[in-house]
């Protein structure tokens, strides 16, 4: 049952201060937004279209590429799962069920990139992606990791083209060398 609507500024005001001031990585806060939008229920209709959207937008601030994931589309394949998910989360009283449901649908989702992440990219498409990924300085050896299918030599050319663009610093020497971004 939705809270009574006296409660909903208060509660809406909490959620976007949630939003803004906790550390739970975007992921979650994205998930946790999106139920708590729908629970307290501050429309009388369209609650579970603006949560999927503000959703949408948590993740993008952090991954770009989920503006372009369809989302709608791959819920509405899922729908009573959706619902029993949000159903069970209500009936704890906590979002946890809502939660996996949802990283399943976001996995899913994902599929597709994930596939495709290796397929005839260019050297700057492979440079922007990983650069996108990563966080803290790197090795070239972590570059391989995350591209598995390159070899040494295009990983080389590809760090050495993302110095020369000024993406990334070089630091050190042969085995010792270490990249940070810029």
């Amino acid at each position: 049952m939705a809270p009574p609507a006296k409660m909903v500024p208060k509660l809406m005001k909490n959620l976007f201060k949630y939003l803004k001031t906790n550390k739970d990585h975007d992921l979650i806060k994205s998930l946790v937004f999106h139920y708590e939008l729908e629970f307290i229920h501050p429309f009388s209709d369209g609650n579970g279209r603006m949560g999927r959207l503000w959703n949408t937008l948590v993740l993008m601030r952090s991954f770009p590429v989920f503006g372009f994931i369809p989302f709608e589309s791959i819920i509405a394949r899922h729908q009573s799962g959706y619902y029993k998910a949000m159903a069970a989360s209500d009936k704890k009283g906590e979002s946890t069920d809502f939660i996996y449901f949802m990283l399943g649908v976001i996995r899913e989702s994902l599929e597709p990139f994930l596939k495709a992440k290796e397929v005839n990219l260019k050297a700057n498409e492979r440079i922007q992606i990983f650069l996108d990924e990563v966080n803290t300085d790197f090795k070239r050896s972590d570059y391989l990791q995350f591209f598995k299918n390159t070899s040494g030599s295009t990983a080389s050319r590809d760090l050495a083209q993302a110095v020369k663009m000024g993406l990334i610093l070089k630091v050190g020497d042969k085995r010792n060398t270490i990249y940070k971004k810029k």
